[in-house]
């Protein structure tokens, strides 16, 4: 089976296989870390040192008034980084010489959120000691991460997938004159509830109840929770076309499985999974949708298991947002579920047509 096809049929919130050299083919890459000094959380709790992880691309260009011009902010999914970005099957369609994002016009930012990649989280050292962050928080470090420590006072597009997605709604409230478009990219507007809060509360609990937790003082992972995690991970971003195209017999089943055990539980830390899963724990744009200000591209797939298109959601929200089109993509044998979002190729006709609709 076709390593990258697997990737794309788990969630997102792991990164999917990037080539060696990716990074690097890229001009003006640079990878580096700002460090924002007493950071204060919403709920009052402040960390010393919030690290921030990021990788750019190009330079930023600024019109005669100062303001950058040429800026892209790309989010992650729960429990991904910036570096997923780097694959063939979005990078390559995307930042390529007279491809939409082309890294040698644009400053392409790909951050690790808290809590994520190489940024800030738990298992630096503080385990359940760290701060009990949640979307409001990833939102203004990453706002003083550009501002900051990258000189961005302006994005010219502010996208992201799954958790990425939810952010880009929280930006655009909370920021709603910080940039010219949004493109949220498969997740709805509202409080996580229903089968989405179902799932996540019980890989929550699978960790929690597990003995060798201990109350995130364990020594060695816990294993059956990390199983149990990656098996909710197995499901909801699931696409079932893929899945009987990939995977047609009872053996080639059950070798994924095993592969997938092998291959992704070791790079797993349960108590930076239990903060990633309930940092959406209050997530509601809902109410506040009418601000933003800037036109948005929003994109759902039809076989995404964690957004289901059934509960008609989408076409309720979007009417609050002024300049929205909102587009559900059938499901066919060019979608892959939830992680559809991450195969530009399937929807980067809409990116194109944001751009020239936000052009200045």
């Amino acid at each position: 089976m076709k390593k990258h096809i697997l990737a794309s049929l788990i969630l997102a919130a792991f990164s999917l296989a990037v080539p060696a050299g990716a990074f690097a083919q890229y001009p003006d890459a640079h990878e580096g870390d700002y460090v924002a000094k007493n950071f204060q959380f919403k709920d009052g709790e402040t960390l010393p040192e919030l690290r921030l992880h990021y990788l750019t691309f190009g330079k930023p260009v600024k019109d005669a008034h100062g303001r950058v011009t040429n800026a892209v902010l790309i989010m992650h999914g729960t429990g991904g980084s910036g570096r997923q970005f780097l694959a063939p099957i979005y990078a390559g369609e995307l930042f390529g010489p007279g491809q939409l994002l082309d890294a040698g016009k644009y400053f392409i930012i790909l951050r690790d959120a808290i809590g994520h990649g190489k940024s800030s989280k738990p298992s630096d050292g503080l385990r359940m000691k760290f701060p009990k962050y949640d979307y409001d928080d990833m939102v203004a470090a990453d706002h003083l991460l550009l501002t900051e420590g990258l000189g961005v006072n302006h994005l010219r597009l502010v996208t992201g997938t799954s958790m990425g997605c939810m952010h880009s709604f929280v930006w655009g409230e909370t920021y709603p004159d910080f940039m010219d478009a949004l493109m949220p990219l498969a997740c709805l507007p509202v409080q996580i509830a229903g089968r989405n809060r179902l799932w996540r509360k019980m890989a929550m609990d699978a960790i929690t109840s597990d003995p060798d937790w201990k109350n995130g003082d364990y020594t060695e992972e816990p294993r059956q929770a990390l199983r149990s995690w990656l098996n909710f991970l197995l499901i909801a971003g699931s696409a079932p076309i893929q899945m009987q195209k990939q995977m047609p017999t009872r053996d080639s089943v059950d070798d994924y499985l095993e592969n997938a055990y092998a291959t992704r539980l070791k790079n797993l830390d349960a108590n930076d999974i239990l903060y990633q899963v309930a940092s959406s724990r209050n997530y509601d744009p809902s109410a506040q949708l009418a601000k933003i200000q800037a036109p948005v591209m929003w994109i759902n797939s039809a076989d995404d298991f964690i957004n289901p298109p059934d509960l008609g959601i989408a076409e309720r929200e979007v009417k609050k947002i002024p300049q929205a089109k909102y587009i559900l993509i059938p499901a066919s044998e060019h979608t892959y579920g939830h992680g559809t979002h991450t195969h530009a190729a399937v929807w980067r006709q809409y990116l194109a047509a944001l751009l020239k609709e936000s052009a200045h």
